[in-house]
């Protein structure tokens, strides 16, 4: 057997391997008070979290990753406007084996419009999947588990393979929800299967006491595939009014298939929520995906998405609300790899008080990625003179046959229109409610199932109402 190393010689022993050959030993960087606190409390959990040896491995290499690396700040380009460094102030204890006491009617309650949606249900709270909670039984054509059974259950290999980011292990983010994943849904739709119903992921942030909670969702969808996937971040009545939540999926989409894909993060309070999508996509498929944000402290919404297959379509779109100082940066990289596909990406956004909104939207295109023809669009109501928006646009074009075009815009609400309005007889403050939902619903109609993009307006609507009012 492979003798290994005790927990911090193996971190030690990464160290050294960043170091260039023969050169000086780097500088030592003083760790905030978070990161000592994120590797603090990783080797006081390791041994209760899932998997076993193969899984134990990949998890101390991705922690002493992350001890290489530190908490990204604004110097690292890809975080220039979020600087997490400084806004991670102290690390939560994780969320491990958690069994708080929550009801169906407690889900329901935290949903909200959500809760109506006809879908088959798998709930997790603080990170823990719960069958009492959950609502799976009219599945036929999808194979799937919690990933903490996969962990648990599988071959040593099968289940490290869960884990392993090939080729991202220069992202601290991922780096620490690989050391600190719980659970979260693996899923495998069956090819050519047509769900009749969503999958509904929710994942619920209950108790009293604050916690951090690390989730994976990794899903596979078969060629020729149709399938609609919404995750759902939110919290019961009670729950504390801090947290942190780092969650990352993952999504193969086979060739041919179609697959709509929702975020919906609603939270209060003091919550900061690290997202990652990392999406493959095939040819002659079909993806859109839609994230809706609002609520929370800091929201970082990384999107990746690569072109696997030629002759394929994504479509990304969302809204994020942001008011007092809340912080909402959305992030993507859409790489072109092979020839002749099409990307479309429109976000929009709400912003008042002192809240701050970020949109960097990289598009790649390859040598060989000819034909390829890429749009995307960001724009901004500015409710506050004090709100701030920072976009970055990027075209990166290696390639001579194509399309690619970006555009950004930020402004107050129109006071002709808004004058229109009252002088039809509407009240000032349902005018501006109107004009400003008017507004987003650009994006919100990119949600093609009437259902979901009638439940995400009502979530948005109470937001929009409450803005409406605040605003003079």
């Amino acid at each position: 057997m492979e003798a290994k190393l005790p927990l911090k010689e193996s971190r030690q022993a990464l160290a050294e391997a960043e170091r260039p050959a023969g050169g000086p030993a780097r500088v030592t960087i003083v760790k905030t008070k978070a990161e000592q606190g994120l590797s603090e409390a990783y080797a006081a959990i390791a041994d209760a979290l899932p998997g076993g040896d193969g899984v134990r491995d990949v998890r101390e290499r991705a922690i002493g990753r992350f001890e290489a690396l530190g908490l990204p700040h604004r110097r690292i380009e890809a975080w220039k406007y979020t600087d997490l460094r400084n806004a991670m102030k102290v690390a939560l204890p994780p969320a491990v084996g958690d069994d708080t006491e929550v009801t169906e009617a407690d889900v329901a309650a935290a949903l909200g419009p959500l809760a109506d949606i006809a879908a088959d249900r798998a709930v997790f709270v603080n990170g823990a999947y719960r069958s009492d909670l959950s609502q799976l039984a009219s599945l036929k054509d999808i194979l799937g588990s919690p990933l903490s059974a996969a962990l648990n259950d599988k071959s040593d290999k099968d289940a490290a393979d869960l884990l392993r980011l090939n080729d991202r292990d220069d992202d601290a983010v991922l780096a620490l929800n690989t050391a600190y994943v719980t659970d979260g849904a693996v899923v495998a739709i069956a090819k050519k299967a047509k769900l009749a119903k969503p999958l509904l992921l929710v994942f619920v942030r209950a108790g009293s006491e604050p916690h951090l909670a690390a989730t994976r969702n990794v899903v596979s969808v078969g060629d020729g595939a149709e399938a609609t996937i919404i995750e759902a971040f939110v919290s019961v009545p009670g729950a504390a009014k801090s947290g942190q939540h780092n969650t990352v999926t993952e999504i193969a989409v086979g060739d041919g298939a179609t697959v709509t894909h929702i975020q919906c993060t609603v939270d209060a309070g003091e919550v900061m929520h690290l997202a990652n999508w990392l999406v493959d996509v095939g040819a002659n498929a079909d993806y859109r995906g839609f994230q809706f944000t609002s609520g929370v402290a800091l929201a970082r919404n990384g999107l990746a998405v690569t072109f696997k297959g030629e002759d394929a379509k994504i479509d990304l779109s969302g809204v994020f609300l942001a008011r007092k100082t809340q912080h909402v940066d959305t992030t993507l990289v859409v790489d072109h790899a092979v020839p002749a596909c099409l990307s479309r990406e429109l976000f929009k956004g709400v912003l008042e008080d002192e809240a701050r909104g970020i949109f960097q939207g990289k598009v790649i295109v390859r040598p060989d990625a000819q034909k390829s023809d890429g749009k995307q669009i960001a724009q901004v109501l500015m409710l506050s003179p004090n709100a701030e928006f920072d976009s970055k646009p990027e075209l990166e074009i290696y390639a001579d046959d194509v399309v690619c075009g970006h555009g950004s815009t930020s402004a107050d609400l129109d006071e002709d229109l808004l004058f229109y309005c009252r002088s039809r007889g509407i009240p000032e403050p349902e005018a501006r409610a109107l004009l400003i939902e008017s507004f987003v619903g650009e994006a919100l109609a990119k949600v093609e199932r009437d259902d979901v993009r009638e439940a995400l307006t009502e979530v948005a609507r109470g937001w929009l109402a409450d803005a409406a009012k605040r605003t003079r």
